[in-house]
């Protein structure tokens, strides 16, 4: 039972984190357990763990009196995490160079494909791939606190793009991604650093403040997101002895 209701709020997981990264839902929207619940089919226990997952990695904000919103960084801290940002990746290409295995090789490069597919798209698909290319390096090292910290700041600096950012695109994201993978595979450490660092600060340096559209109420919002996974199935009632 237990294993089933980790699965569960994994899955709420996946689709809000999604629906985060993709803009769908912005910084300071609020995220009530019970919407949630009704969306997601599960009780407000499993939505109050999947909130929790979340607020970890630094997307949610818990409130007092059980309210969770969309974490709002502020201009000051947007930039901060762009510069921790560098550093942690500093690590990751460390661990990383001249040691991918080849379905890891494999692997970055069909994403950074996949990325090149969906430049001419939606932005936002565009910048959930960008940062998830980031993480996935960091869950190649195996290490598990260098991921976690990566984890963070990356998903927080995805967040600050949609409070600051503005539009651009893609094609340099792409191109850098390529250059550190090649830079990775010819075990170039110093190329790797250079091309990482160079290609955050310069995401950083897009980060502008712009004001964000008005979008619908947040069942409508979550409703695509809620059948990304697999359907998530009813919780099972326990039958009343007599």
């Amino acid at each position: 039972m237990q294993v089933e209701h980790g699965d569960r709020a994994s899955a709420i997981c996946r689709a809000i984190r999604r629906a985060i990264l993709e803009r769908a839902l912005m910084p300071g929207d609020k995220l009530p357990e019970d919407q949630l619940g009704e969306r997601f089919g599960v009780s407000r226990t499993i939505a109050r763990h999947a909130l929790g997952q979340l607020a970890s990695e630094g997307l949610v904000e818990l409130r007092r009196n059980r309210i969770a919103v969309v974490a709002t960084p502020s201009f000051e801290e947007a930039r901060d995490e762009f510069d921790i940002r560098i550093e942690l990746e500093r690590l990751v290409v460390r661990a990383l160079c001249g040691r991918l295995s080849q379905r890891q090789i494999e692997e970055l490069r069909a994403h950074a494909l996949e990325e090149e597919k969906a430049r001419d798209g939606s932005e936002v698909v565009s910048l959930r791939l960008a940062t998830e290319f980031h993480v996935r390096l960091a869950e190649m090292t195996g290490k598990p606190t260098l991921l976690r910290y990566v984890r963070e700041t990356a998903y927080r600096s995805c967040l600050s793009l949609a409070t600051f950012g503005r539009p651009h695109s893609s094609d340099c994201a792409i191109a850098e991604h390529r250059e550190v993978i090649d830079a990775l595979v010819a075990g170039d450490e110093t190329r790797a650093m250079s091309v990482m660092a160079g290609h955050l600060d310069e995401v950083a340096r897009r980060a502008l403040l712009q004001t964000p559209e008005p979008r619908g109420d947040l069942m409508d919002i979550l409703a695509p997101y809620a059948a990304v996974d697999a359907p998530i199935p009813a919780p099972k009632r326990r039958k009343r002895s007599v």
